[in-house]
């Protein structure tokens, strides 16, 4: 098995850094919470670093599930960052969900030093890293994803190439904006089927076998109906990411019209408190509308 280092002990990088250790590897954490790397040690029997240089050093891999675009820069390219501990030939591969530029400026500064880097964003949120069932979008050269692809199966369910450095990136770009669209739609949906009198729950068991059906209409069309939000993937950090995809579309001339709007309704919700809400909580604009 092999000899890795994980950055970033958040609610994705703890679970999947543990997998790691379940499927036999040999792992280094670090964490900018000393505390949170040793819980995480002394639960899964792995060794802790003081910097992400000390994590790195002998890693063959070194994974990294920060927060954003500046996390990532100070981990890889920093005081104490990994870039420069990193041996020739070994391999970087980013979790976290950044900018499509940082993607391609690590892989060039990688390039520089004679190894590999991968932007491979997830989605699957906190329960998937927990179940191991998360769905990996890589960016990098086919060479450095089939080195990554069977390490990464240890907390995915689905590990895909799309491409040359960025490519990661702009497909979870691509993700988000679904999401962002299917979400609005959904809290139409029952914000109307409620306003009419209906079963919320005999509504969805119907139409949710038909063309309407989504996993956001699955997991979370009944909970929405009842004003629960505490599922995971909160509204800050959804904002962060419509904000580099509104980013990234302005760079490359698309309009993104919805995207832009329903950016602005979970600016409400924020304003409204539930900035540490899941994203279904973009149902609140319209029952707060209807005086609830």
């Amino acid at each position: 098995m092999a000899k890795l280092a994980f950055l970033g002990l958040g609610v994705m990088g703890y679970p999947m850094a543990g997998h790691l250790v379940s499927a036999g590897h040999e792992v280094t954490v670090y964490n900018r919470t000393p505390a949170k790397a040793e819980a995480w040690a002394k639960e899964h029997g792995g060794q802790t670093a003081p910097t992400p240089a000390r994590a790195a050093v002998g890693a063959e891999i070194v994974f990294a599930c920060v927060g954003r675009d500046e996390d990532l820069r100070e981990v890889t390219l920093g005081k104490d960052g990994c870039f420069a501990a990193m041996r020739e030939g070994s391999l970087f591969a980013d979790h976290t969900t950044v900018s499509a530029a940082i993607a391609r400026e690590l892989d060039e500064a990688a390039r520089a030093g004679k190894f590999g880097a991968l932007d491979a964003p997830i989605s699957g949120g906190q329960a998937g890293a927990e179940s191991g069932q998360l769905t990996v979008m890589v960016g990098g050269s086919e060479e450095d994803f089939a080195r990554a692809e069977p390490v990464m199966q240890a907390y995915a369910k689905r590990v895909g190439h799309m491409g040359p450095a960025g490519s990661g990136q702009t497909t979870k770009m691509v993700n988000q904006i679904c999401i962002a669209g299917v979400l609005q739609g959904l809290s139409e949906g029952v914000s109307f089927a409620q306003a009419a009198g209906l079963d919320t729950g005999a509504v969805f068991d119907v139409i949710g076998k038909g063309a309407a059906q989504s996993w956001q209409m699955d997991n979370r069309a009944d909970t929405m109906a009842q004003g629960e939000f505490d599922f995971g993937f909160a509204v800050d950090w959804m904002r962060k990411d419509l904000g580099l995809v509104l980013d990234e579309a302005e760079r490359r001339g698309v309009a993104l019209p919805l995207t832009a709007l329903v950016d602005q309704f979970y600016k409400d919700v924020q304003a409204m408190g539930g900035g540490r809400q899941d994203t279904s909580s973009l149902i609140r604009r319209l029952t707060a509308f209807k005086g609830e």
